[in-house]
């Protein structure tokens, strides 16, 4: 495309935009959804507190209307133990009231692009809360360092927003073309004291990980306020919240805390001169960058992974070591090839053996698998997860040094008729429980919590002693610590290892691992893969066949044939036991980890619960198809202005 022609599309898409902003006052957008958090007991349905919540929405909605955006409005419903406290700040959105995240909770925070709907049977008003929250981040890298700049300006507007009724806006210039803009906002009803102490206290995450680095924009919510940046100018705000009232317990619909109904002439010129400066100039850097553009693409198109490890220089190699190391790639030292690159055998000068993965320079995926395992594997030590040796950057060569795994991985053995005899029942059980170990390790017991999401027979290696050792965390997610799920649009993983509700709905936890560590398990005991039984007339898959041998209490035979007269019964159970556990289709009825490595080391598992039907059992009855697209193996991509639930927090 050329240039003239780039800068034309660029004006005319600014133009309509700005088109759009200057009727901001007089059209609502229905705000996006971004996360939410059921909280607290549940209440019985038709209850005289669904009463009072059915009343106290409303009156959220109606009174939204006439408050400017961004502004606080709450309100109270209810007498003694059915009372409900709601509040709303939010540009006027009415549809908001109806949503329905948390049907039957008595306390839910729901969060939207630039709107926070709370209740709860609790009293909260004018209390500063900074948990529970979520970070998020911008999925696209940045072509320059932002990083120094956007902690300055969060600095400088939260001090704004403390002598500015919780709210402030900004910019700063990167350079001669480029500029980072923020938001801070606390809610309506804290004490500026307490809205300095909660926005500070979410800005000081920034220096303690890199999660944020290298990134286009990146947020924190939290209760009680919220910061943002983007390297695009996301908001425009036509003037400061008012003064609000300090709240009180209210009692009735309609005794409220309320905001000022502002004057809204002359904003509309303001706006315009708001919209009309930035888009001259915006049209003014695309012509410069024009000329920049192709020097820019060629040279820059790697600096993000650098931002992202820093933090691991230590275990930076030289490209050249690892060439010579693997004999400059030689095919004969090739182990095997995935969608990112392929993996060598080499030898390190002081005879330390390594696998080196070598990113496929054309390999987007590859390219997030590499800053996702760098900056993830590095803080990892356990016993049962593979470690990193290193890494090396040299241009567009990107190598992963790994640990030289001499059994190769568990599938190579399990779903070969001539190996899996090599593994009798002492190395199995040792290989369930090992990879059990592992999982504990990533969800309860590291400095992170971790997701997997691509747990499967042959992302278990298995070392020179038969040592199971969890590898490939390019698809890995952290989270919060007080986090228990997270949502994406694009499904990435293994069908047949996959939980259904991260299959339908994108929703993964924990116990999405759970499921696929209870499918891992079924398969080590049976030798047979889960998708071995399509087209089967003894059952649709591994897991149904499982479930109609213990209904029919003939668990054992489930068992591969080379173990029947070696195995220990009583171990074989457990095991079966605990896999249908977690393959149950009901989340909340899987067991945490800690849970199952506990019942796998116990004598017996008579004191456990007994599982129900597993995920998919009937194909007629259960099963479901898939809500969302299947991409086996590829990382989401998203477009300049999202932000995906992302999950950092230092245990």
């Amino acid at each position: 495309m050329g240039c003239f022609n780039l800068v034309i599309i660029i004006f005319i898409y600014l133009f309509s935009l700005s088109s759009l902003l200057i009727t901001v006052q007089y059209t609502t957008a229905q705000p996006v959804y971004v996360y939410h958090f059921c909280l607290g007991a549940n209440y019985t349905t038709n209850s005289t507190f669904q009463t009072n919540l059915n009343l106290l929405l409303p009156s959220l909605s109606s009174a939204s209307t006439s408050v400017i955006n961004y502004g606080f409005y709450n309100n109270t419903v209810g007498r003694n133990r059915d009372i409900v406290y709601g509040s709303l700040q939010c540009r006027a959105a009415k549809d908001i009231i109806t949503d329905e995240r948390c049907p039957i909770s008595k306390e839910a925070i729901i969060w939207y692009d630039v709107c926070m709907l709370r209740y709860s049977n609790q009293y909260y008003f004018g209390t500063m809360q900074d948990s529970p929250g979520i970070y998020l981040s911008n999925l696209i890298n940045a072509t320059t360092d932002a990083d120094q700049f956007r902690l300055n300006l969060l600095v400088g507007i939260a001090e704004e927003a403390r002598t500015n009724h919780g709210f402030a806006a900004g910019d700063e210039s990167l350079d001669d073309y480029r500029r980072v803009y923020g938001v801070v906002q606390c809610t309506g009803d804290i004490p500026s004291g307490g809205c300095y102490k909660c926005l500070f206290g979410a800005i000081s995450e920034i220096p303690n990980f890199n999660f944020w680095d290298g990134k286009r924009g990146g947020r924190v919510i939290r209760p009680s306020c919220n910061w943002r940046y983007e390297l695009y100018p996301f908001a425009i705000i036509t003037s400061p919240p008012p003064q609000l009232s300090s709240p009180a317990p209210l009692v009735s619909p309609t005794s409220s805390t309320n905001t000022v109904k502002p004057n809204s002439k002359g904003n509309s010129s303001k706006l315009a001169i708001s919209i009309a400066f930035p888009l001259a100039i915006a049209v003014l850097s695309a012509i410069g960058c024009c000329f920049f553009w192709r020097k820019k693409t060629k040279t820059k198109k790697f600096d993000y992974v650098d931002d992202e490890i820093i933090s691991t220089e230590s275990l930076q190699f030289n490209f050249s070591a690892i060439s010579a190391a693997t004999d400059k790639f030689a095919e004969a030292n090739k182990l095997g090839q995935g969608g990112f690159g392929s993996v060598y055998k080499g030898t390190l000068p002081d005879r330390q053996e390594i696998a080196v993965k070598r990113l496929s320079k054309n390999s987007g995926q590859g390219e997030l698998e590499f800053k996702n395992e760098v900056t993830l594997v590095a803080k990892l030590q356990h016993r049962n997860l593979v470690k990193l040796v290193g890494f090396s950057l040299a241009g567009e060569e990107k190598l992963l040094i790994y640990e030289f795994m001499p059994n190769a991985s568990l599938d190579q053995f399990l779903f070969d008729p001539i190996k899996r005899t090599q593994l009798d029942w002492e190395t199995r059980y040792k290989i369930i429980v090992g990879v059990a170990k592992g999982l504990l390790y990533l969800h309860e017991e590291s400095r992170l919590k971790i997701v997997h999401r691509d747990l499967k027979a042959s992302n278990i290696l298995l070392d020179k002693d038969m040592n199971p050792k969890i590898a490939d965390f390019g698809m890995a997610r952290l989270f919060v610590l007080e986090q228990t799920q997270a949502s994406t649009n694009r499904i990435v993983g293994t069908y047949g290892y996959m939980a259904p509700e991260y299959i339908m709905h994108g929703e993964f936890s924990v116990k999405s691992d759970v499921f696929s560590f209870g499918v891992l398990v079924l398969e080590i005991l049976s030798g047979q893969r889960n998708s071995s039984f399509h087209k089967s007339d003894i059952a649709r898959d591994l897991l149904s066949y499982a479930w109609r041998h213990w209904n029919n209490e003939s668990a054992i035979e489930i068992l591969d044939s080379t173990l029947k007269d070696t195995c220990s019964r009583n171990e074989v159970v457990k095991c079966i036991h605990a896999a249908l556990l977690c393959v149950q289709e009901n989340v909340t009825d899987r067991p945490s980890m800690p849970t199952v490595v506990l019942m796998l080391n116990s004598y017996s598992a008579t004191n456990h619960e007994l599982p129900s039907a597993p995920a998919f059992f009937s194909a007629s009855t259960r099963h479901t198809e898939p809500k969302l697209p299947l991409c086996h193996g590829e990382a989401a991509k998203w477009s300049v202005n999202e932000t995906s639930v992302s999950e950092l927090c230092p245990r």
